[in-house]
């Protein structure tokens, strides 16, 4: 599956536009880590836990939206944008979405 942030694939033609296709993804930090990026926001520094969850649910979302892509037959899904978001009370969850449009190329 080729993604691609852009609208084509230069010398590629698009044979079919199949849809919009997104993965969500929700998920809520635990004390732990609420821990950890306390402190290191007291002393300064990259919350490596939070960059790692982060890193996680950004990947598990990509493959949400290329699972959609494939029951459609797509074989590139273009204008791939990514969204986050903080929901729930307090803001103590975070959501990562992305989305495409799933086409054909040759």
């Amino acid at each position: 599956m080729i993604l691609t942030t852009t609208s084509n694939i230069e010398g590629r033609k698009i044979l079919s536009y199949k849809g919009v296709v997104c993965g969500e993804v929700v998920f809520g930090a635990h004390l732990g880590k609420d821990i950890l990026a306390s402190i290191t926001n007291l002393v300064g520094g990259r919350s490596e836990s939070y960059e790692s969850t982060l890193r996680e649910t950004r990947d598990e979302a990509i493959r949400e939206m290329i699972e959609e892509a494939e029951k459609l037959r797509a074989n590139a899904i273009l204008s791939v944008k990514f969204d986050y978001g903080v929901v729930g009370q307090q803001g103590s969850m975070m959501m990562v979405a992305v989305s495409g449009t799933a086409v054909v190329i040759e």
